[in-house]
Protein backbone atom coordinates (compact mmCIF):
# COMPACT_ATOMS: atom_id res chain seq x y z
CA UNK A 1 0.00 0.00 0.00
CA UNK A 2 1.30 3.45 -0.75
CA UNK A 3 2.22 5.94 1.90
CA UNK A 4 1.13 9.48 -0.13
CA UNK A 5 2.09 12.63 1.76
CA UNK A 6 1.59 16.33 0.71
CA UNK A 7 3.67 19.54 1.66
CA UNK A 8 1.83 22.50 1.08
CA UNK A 9 2.02 26.46 2.25
CA UNK A 10 2.64 29.74 0.49
CA UNK A 11 5.38 30.31 -1.54
CA UNK A 12 8.86 31.03 0.34
CA UNK A 13 7.69 29.01 3.82
CA UNK A 14 10.19 26.04 3.14
CA UNK A 15 8.06 23.39 1.24
CA UNK A 16 10.88 22.23 -1.07
CA UNK A 17 12.93 22.27 1.86
CA UNK A 18 10.64 20.06 4.00
CA UNK A 19 10.07 17.67 1.07
CA UNK A 20 13.52 16.80 0.47
CA UNK A 21 14.04 16.43 4.51
CA UNK A 22 10.85 14.14 4.86
CA UNK A 23 12.57 12.38 1.72
CA UNK A 24 15.91 11.77 3.73
CA UNK A 25 14.27 10.58 6.97
CA UNK A 26 12.16 7.73 4.92
CA UNK A 27 15.25 6.71 3.37
CA UNK A 28 17.26 6.50 6.41
CA UNK A 29 14.28 4.43 8.25
CA UNK A 30 13.37 2.62 5.02
CA UNK A 31 16.70 2.44 2.65
CA UNK A 32 15.03 -0.42 0.46
CA UNK A 33 11.32 1.06 -0.09
CA UNK A 34 10.76 3.32 -3.12
CA UNK A 35 9.63 6.73 -3.30
CA UNK A 36 8.20 8.79 -6.00
CA UNK A 37 8.78 12.60 -5.72
CA UNK A 38 5.48 14.53 -7.22
CA UNK A 39 6.64 18.21 -8.11
CA UNK A 40 2.83 19.69 -8.11
CA UNK A 41 4.22 23.36 -7.51
CA UNK A 42 4.06 25.80 -10.70
CA UNK A 43 7.81 26.89 -10.13
CA UNK A 44 8.99 23.52 -10.30
CA UNK A 45 11.33 24.22 -7.88
CA UNK A 46 11.65 20.54 -6.29
CA UNK A 47 13.39 19.20 -9.51
CA UNK A 48 15.70 22.85 -9.62
CA UNK A 49 16.45 21.79 -6.56
CA UNK A 50 18.10 18.56 -7.73
CA UNK A 51 19.55 20.36 -10.07
CA UNK A 52 16.89 19.42 -13.08
CA UNK A 53 15.28 21.65 -15.34
CA UNK A 54 12.71 19.44 -16.34
CA UNK A 55 10.34 20.70 -19.48
CA UNK A 56 8.36 16.97 -20.29
CA UNK A 57 5.82 17.54 -17.99
CA UNK A 58 2.04 15.81 -17.31
CA UNK A 59 1.15 18.89 -18.85
CA UNK A 60 3.03 18.51 -21.95
CA UNK A 61 1.03 14.95 -22.25
CA UNK A 62 -1.94 17.22 -21.89
CA UNK A 63 -1.08 19.31 -24.47
CA UNK A 64 0.37 17.16 -27.27
CA UNK A 65 3.73 19.23 -26.36
CA UNK A 66 5.76 16.76 -24.93
CA UNK A 67 8.88 15.87 -26.89
CA UNK A 68 9.41 11.74 -26.10
CA UNK A 69 12.97 10.23 -25.56
CA UNK A 70 11.65 7.45 -28.36
CA UNK A 71 9.16 7.21 -31.25
CA UNK A 72 5.38 7.16 -30.68
CA UNK A 73 4.85 2.96 -30.27
CA UNK A 74 2.09 1.90 -32.77
CA UNK A 75 -1.35 0.87 -32.58
CA UNK A 76 -1.67 2.14 -28.65
CA UNK A 77 -4.95 2.90 -27.30
CA UNK A 78 -5.46 6.66 -25.94
CA UNK A 79 -5.05 4.98 -22.28
CA UNK A 80 -1.86 2.86 -23.21
CA UNK A 81 -0.37 6.30 -24.54
CA UNK A 82 -1.15 8.11 -21.34
CA UNK A 83 0.44 5.06 -19.32
CA UNK A 84 3.63 5.05 -22.01
CA UNK A 85 3.88 8.66 -22.02
CA UNK A 86 3.68 9.05 -18.15
CA UNK A 87 6.66 6.57 -17.93
CA UNK A 88 8.37 9.13 -20.69
CA UNK A 89 8.61 12.17 -18.29
CA UNK A 90 10.22 10.02 -14.81
CA UNK A 91 13.49 10.92 -14.19
CA UNK A 92 15.29 8.76 -12.08
CA UNK A 93 17.37 10.22 -8.98
CA UNK A 94 18.59 6.82 -7.76
CA UNK A 95 17.96 3.31 -8.02
CA UNK A 96 14.61 3.94 -5.84
CA UNK A 97 13.70 7.48 -6.11
CA UNK A 98 12.21 8.66 -9.01
CA UNK A 99 10.88 12.24 -9.89
CA UNK A 100 7.78 13.80 -12.15
CA UNK A 101 6.90 17.40 -13.12
CA UNK A 102 2.91 18.43 -13.48
CA UNK A 103 2.93 22.00 -14.07
CA UNK A 104 -0.43 23.40 -15.04
CA UNK A 105 -3.11 21.09 -14.61
CA UNK A 106 -6.44 20.96 -15.92
CA UNK A 107 -10.12 22.62 -13.86
CA UNK A 108 -11.67 19.83 -12.59
CA UNK A 109 -14.76 20.49 -14.13
CA UNK A 110 -13.28 20.11 -17.34
CA UNK A 111 -15.13 17.92 -19.39
CA UNK A 112 -12.77 16.08 -21.78
CA UNK A 113 -11.90 13.00 -21.42
CA UNK A 114 -8.12 13.65 -21.27
CA UNK A 115 -8.50 15.13 -17.89
CA UNK A 116 -10.25 11.48 -16.81
CA UNK A 117 -7.42 9.35 -18.28
CA UNK A 118 -4.51 11.47 -16.75
CA UNK A 119 -6.86 11.00 -13.36
CA UNK A 120 -6.25 7.52 -13.69
CA UNK A 121 -2.77 7.16 -15.09
CA UNK A 122 -1.33 9.19 -12.15
CA UNK A 123 -3.67 6.83 -9.67
CA UNK A 124 -1.83 3.46 -11.59
CA UNK A 125 1.55 5.57 -11.11
CA UNK A 126 1.73 6.68 -7.65
CA UNK A 127 0.23 2.94 -6.31
CA UNK A 128 3.51 1.41 -7.89
CA UNK A 129 5.45 3.11 -5.34
CA UNK A 130 5.82 2.66 -1.37
CA UNK A 131 5.69 6.54 -1.15
CA UNK A 132 4.48 9.61 -2.67
CA UNK A 133 5.67 13.07 -1.40
CA UNK A 134 3.75 15.71 -3.49
CA UNK A 135 5.40 19.17 -3.02
CA UNK A 136 2.23 21.10 -4.04
CA UNK A 137 0.74 24.19 -4.85
CA UNK A 138 -0.63 26.77 -2.35
CA UNK A 139 -3.25 23.93 -0.93
CA UNK A 140 -4.71 20.83 -1.49
CA UNK A 141 -6.77 21.62 -4.13
CA UNK A 142 -4.54 22.47 -7.02
CA UNK A 143 -3.13 18.45 -6.31
CA UNK A 144 -7.27 17.59 -6.18
CA UNK A 145 -7.52 18.73 -9.84
CA UNK A 146 -4.72 16.54 -11.06
CA UNK A 147 -5.36 13.39 -9.23
CA UNK A 148 -8.15 12.51 -7.15
CA UNK A 149 -6.28 10.89 -3.99
CA UNK A 150 -6.03 9.96 -0.63
CA UNK A 151 -3.55 11.54 1.43
CA UNK A 152 -2.25 10.15 4.61
CA UNK A 153 -0.54 13.24 5.83
CA UNK A 154 -0.91 17.07 4.50
CA UNK A 155 1.74 18.80 6.68
CA UNK A 156 0.90 22.72 5.80
CA UNK A 157 4.56 24.47 5.66
CA UNK A 158 4.38 27.83 7.86
CA UNK A 159 6.99 30.57 8.99
CA UNK A 160 6.55 32.17 12.45
CA UNK A 161 4.79 35.44 11.55
CA UNK A 162 1.25 36.38 12.21
CA UNK A 163 0.24 37.06 8.84
CA UNK A 164 1.76 33.53 8.08
CA UNK A 165 -0.32 31.88 10.63
CA UNK A 166 -3.48 32.98 9.72
CA UNK A 167 -2.67 32.35 5.80
CA UNK A 168 -2.12 28.36 7.63
CA UNK A 169 -5.53 28.90 8.66
CA UNK A 170 -7.34 29.72 5.13
CA UNK A 171 -5.08 26.91 3.86
CA UNK A 172 -5.74 24.29 6.66
CA UNK A 173 -9.64 25.29 5.61
CA UNK A 174 -9.17 25.15 1.93
CA UNK A 175 -7.20 21.90 2.21
CA UNK A 176 -9.53 19.75 4.80
CA UNK A 177 -11.87 18.45 2.55
CA UNK A 178 -9.19 16.63 0.26
CA UNK A 179 -7.16 15.19 3.28
CA UNK A 180 -10.72 13.81 4.77
CA UNK A 181 -9.29 10.36 6.20
CA UNK A 182 -6.10 11.73 6.77
CA UNK A 183 -3.58 13.40 9.04
CA UNK A 184 -3.45 17.40 8.61
CA UNK A 185 -1.45 19.25 10.29
CA UNK A 186 0.95 22.30 10.54
CA UNK A 187 4.77 22.77 10.87
CA UNK A 188 6.43 25.81 11.43
CA UNK A 189 9.19 26.67 10.10
CA UNK A 190 12.62 29.10 10.32
CA UNK A 191 11.90 29.81 13.95
CA UNK A 192 14.06 31.64 15.91
CA UNK A 193 14.32 31.52 19.41
CA UNK A 194 12.15 34.62 20.51
CA UNK A 195 9.32 34.00 17.55
CA UNK A 196 7.19 31.36 19.12
CA UNK A 197 5.73 33.73 22.00
CA UNK A 198 4.86 36.20 19.73
CA UNK A 199 2.51 33.95 17.75
CA UNK A 200 1.96 31.06 20.50
CA UNK A 201 -1.57 32.90 20.87
CA UNK A 202 -2.07 32.60 17.35
CA UNK A 203 -1.43 28.90 16.58
CA UNK A 204 -3.98 28.00 19.55
CA UNK A 205 -6.99 29.67 17.79
CA UNK A 206 -5.88 27.46 15.00
CA UNK A 207 -8.13 24.11 14.88
CA UNK A 208 -4.95 22.26 13.14
CA UNK A 209 -2.52 20.16 15.01
CA UNK A 210 1.05 22.02 15.21
CA UNK A 211 3.03 19.03 14.33
CA UNK A 212 6.17 20.32 14.59
CA UNK A 213 8.88 23.23 14.60
CA UNK A 214 11.97 23.60 13.24
CA UNK A 215 15.13 25.79 13.71
CA UNK A 216 16.30 28.48 11.52
CA UNK A 217 19.39 27.72 8.96
CA UNK A 218 21.13 30.57 8.21
CA UNK A 219 22.95 28.46 5.50
CA UNK A 220 18.89 28.56 3.41
CA UNK A 221 18.64 32.37 3.34
CA UNK A 222 22.12 32.60 1.12
CA UNK A 223 20.63 31.41 -1.67
CA UNK A 224 21.21 27.22 -0.93
CA UNK A 225 20.02 26.20 -4.32
CA UNK A 226 20.05 22.46 -3.44
CA UNK A 227 17.59 23.01 -0.32
CA UNK A 228 19.70 20.49 1.49
CA UNK A 229 19.13 21.55 5.43
CA UNK A 230 21.42 18.93 8.26
CA UNK A 231 19.40 21.43 11.17
CA UNK A 232 15.59 20.91 9.45
CA UNK A 233 16.46 17.18 8.34
CA UNK A 234 16.96 16.33 12.37
CA UNK A 235 13.82 18.47 13.40
CA UNK A 236 12.07 16.30 10.67
CA UNK A 237 13.40 13.43 12.56
CA UNK A 238 12.97 14.81 15.93
CA UNK A 239 8.95 15.15 15.33
CA UNK A 240 8.42 12.09 12.43
CA UNK A 241 7.07 9.92 15.40
CA UNK A 242 4.00 12.28 15.35
CA UNK A 243 3.36 11.85 11.57
CA UNK A 244 0.58 9.46 9.85
CA UNK A 245 3.88 7.66 8.76
CA UNK A 246 5.26 4.20 8.71
CA UNK A 247 7.49 4.19 12.06
CA UNK A 248 9.48 1.02 11.86
CA UNK A 249 11.16 -0.93 9.30
CA UNK A 250 9.00 -3.46 9.77
CA UNK A 251 5.60 -2.75 9.18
Amino acid sequence: MTTKIAVTGKSGSGKTTLTKALLKNIQNRFPEKSILLFDNDLTSELAHSFGLDIRNTIYGIRSGKHEYKTGIPEGMTKHEYIEWAMEDILVSLSENVDIIVSWFVGAKDCRCPITAQINDACQRLIERYDFVIFDCEFDLKYLNQLVDTNIDLAIIVTTPTIDSVHLAKRISEFSAKYAAGGQLGIVVNKVKSEDMNSISEQLQDIETDVLGTIPFDSDLENGKLDRNSDIVCEAVNQFYFRLNLPQENNQ
